[in-house]
Parts: structure tokens; sequence; C-alpha cells
């Protein structure tokens, strides 16, 4: 017989390991599973929190049965777990999904909504002296502003020069950007044009514009549920809370709760609450 988180808890394996990434969304979204499953059911949630390494320790420890859900991103399942060539695209979910079940036992459940990938973001007043909405309208107007990006975009594969190829973008300058500081560069005008995550917390408190990736540049990071699926076997009553999930959180929504956490120093486990408070999932 296959020993499956059973081997970790006691009561009867009515405990579900819930692994997250170290991420400020990923706290978040570890609280609100753990809410929400333990007010449905008589499950039990052990939550173990922003495990190192992220995907690469998390995914052999749920295919060994350590843990039984985590929240993933699409992308990366395809690319790094699936081991995929080429950029992911939500045309192929379904294709990924058959796969992870067909050779891991592990399915996706509870498609959030929103897409954590990589964006460019101009200044409010940018956009709309150029009436920018798109990549492609950047790129008519990219000889005269200055972009801005942390070193390590200008030296990856996918990164500035990939980027520029695709759009025909002619920058005027470029500028090496720390991390840390980019939202205040852009935020007092020092470069027009930036890269960004599309769930960065600062987004909901920056004037700026998320322009759209029109030609699908950047691959589809969707987030969602892996779970094992003699987990949803064992606890049918998991898969209604799961797929409850699907579509709650878009991109500005979840930036919106990351800078809870990160501009305003709220808990993630206070944050997950009101969140579902609001939604009405919990009383």
């Amino acid at each position: 017989a296959l020993i499956g988180s059973n081997a970790l808890s006691g009561a009867g394996g009515k405990t579900i390991q819930i692994a997250t990434k170290p991420m400020t969304e990923q706290y978040i979204l570890g609280e609100m599973l753990k809410e929400l499953i333990e007010q449905d059911t008589d499950l039990e949630v052990v939550l173990t929190q922003g495990v190192g390494g992220g995907t690469s320790n998390i995914e052999p420890a749920i295919e060994k049965g350590d843990f039984d859900l985590y929240p993933e991103y699409t992308g990366t399942g395809w690319n790094m777990v699936l081991k995929n060539q080429g950029l992911y695209d939500e045309s192929m979910f379904d294709q990924m999904k058959s796969a992870y079940e067909k050779d891991l036992h592990l399915t996706w459940s509870g498609m959030y909504g929103f897409n954590n990938t990589y964006g460019l973001a101009v200044r409010r007043e940018v956009a709309d002296k150029y009436g920018l909405k798109t990549y492609s309208d950047l790129a008519k107007v990219s000889g005269s502003l200055t972009f801005g990006a942390e070193y390590d975009f200008y030296e990856r594969e996918d990164g500035y020069d990939a980027l520029c190829e695709a759009y025909s973008f002619h920058f005027a300058k470029t500028a090496d950007m720390d991390i840390g500081l980019k939202y205040k560069a852009i935020n007092q005008g020092k470069v027009d044009v930036m890269t960004i995550f599309t769930t960065d917390g600062q987004l909901s408190v920056s004037d700026i514009v998320v322009l759209r990736d029109d030609k699908q540049f950047y691959p589809s990071y969707m987030c969602g549920n892996v779970v094992r699926m003699d987990t949803l076997q064992k606890h049918p009553e998991l898969t209604a809370v799961l797929t409850s999930l699907d579509g709650i959180l878009d991109d500005k929504a979840m930036a919106d709760l990351n800078y809870q956490v990160e501009g305003k120093g709220k808990e993630p486990k206070d944050v997950a609450h009101a969140f579902l408070k609001a939604k009405g999932f919990v009383r």
C-alpha cells in the first residue's frame, strides 16, 4: 500500500499538510486555504510556510507524500516540473494537467484567477500623454523614454534584448535599478518604463499603468493549487473547498493583499481572513 500523508499524522489521517513558497502572496494563500478547509470540513491543516527553494523542494516532497497540496504557477509547472522547453500559455493547461495526473499522480484544483508574471509599467502621465495601453503602443514612442530594470534583467536570455527584439523597442536610455527602489524611481520620474511582477504590492499604491503584453512575450503564470490525487480520493470534501476558490483573485486584488502585508505590516493570516470575510466565505 502507498503510504501517503497518513504516515505523518495521527488523528486517523484527518490532517492535510500544506506547503507554501517563500513569497508574500503564498503566505496569504496558505492562510486562506487553512482557514477555509478547517471551517468547511472536519480536516485539520498543518501549514508549512515559506519552504526554502520553493518548487524545487516542495515538488519532490509532495510526490513522496510529505505534503498534500501547495499553491503553484502554471508556467513553473510546465517548465520546471514537467521540464518542457518553450514558453507556456494557458491553451496548454489541459495538456499540463493530464501530464501531472498521469506521470506524477498530482492534479490542479482551484485556479485563483491571477497571473504573477513579468510585466511592463509606465508612469500614468506618460501613459496618458501617449495613449499607451499595450507593449506595441509603447514601441512607437520608446525612442523618447527611459527604461529601468534590475541589473540581471539585462543579462537574462528572456530579458531586455529579447524583449526589445520582439517588440522593436528602441529606448532612449536604460537604467539599472535596485529592486527595492524601483517603484520610488518611477514615482519620482527617474525612469518612464520599468519591469514589474504583475502582483507586486507596490502597484496598488503607485501612479503607474501596467501595459498589456499584446504579443504574449512573457509566459503565463496563473496561480492554482497542486494536489495529490490520493488525498482528493481520501477526502472528496476537499475538492469542493478548492474549486470554490476558482477566480476569486485578479492581479490587482492580489497586489493589494500583498501590499497590506508588505506596505502596511499586517499579518498574512489577518489579511487572508479579512479577504475571505469580505467575499462571504467565512463568518
